[in-house]
């Protein structure tokens, strides 16, 4: 009989400690989907966004107008963009969401213009 008596003890003793496990885990479940929601709710309003940008030009004005000219008459399907950045012009490409599309684009460039290099810049 007694040993009935210690077996239920073991069994009620172990299935406390199994059920404040599955309670201590969803605990942290709830913490971490509260974390999520919270960083979504900050990136939401702090629009700091990655982008990648391939800068063809970096140098004097006339220059970097240049280059955008000629640019646009070989790639027109991408944008340019004018930058002035003291002291000095920067003619670049578009605004591509990850560094993969940017290089993918820079290959076709570089045949053009070998001078191009893919910058991360926030937005």
């Amino acid at each position: 009989m007694k040993f009935l008596t210690k077996k239920k003890h073991i069994g009620l003793l172990l299935t406390l400690l199994i059920t404040s496990g599955f309670a201590f885990a969803q605990n942290e479940a709830d913490k971490i989907e509260d974390l999520i929601s919270q960083k979504r709710s900050y990136n939401q309003q702090n629009k700091n966004t990655i982008v990648y940008k391939i800068q063809l030009y970096n140098g004097v004005e006339t220059e970097a107008y240049k280059i955008e000219s000629n640019f646009k008459s070989v790639f027109p399907e991408y944008k340019t963009n004018i930058i002035y950045k003291q002291p000095e012009w920067k003619t670049q490409v578009g605004n591509f969401e990850t560094k993969l599309e940017a290089d993918r684009v820079l290959l076709l460039i570089k045949e053009e213009f070998s001078g191009a290099i893919v910058l991360e810049d926030l937005i």
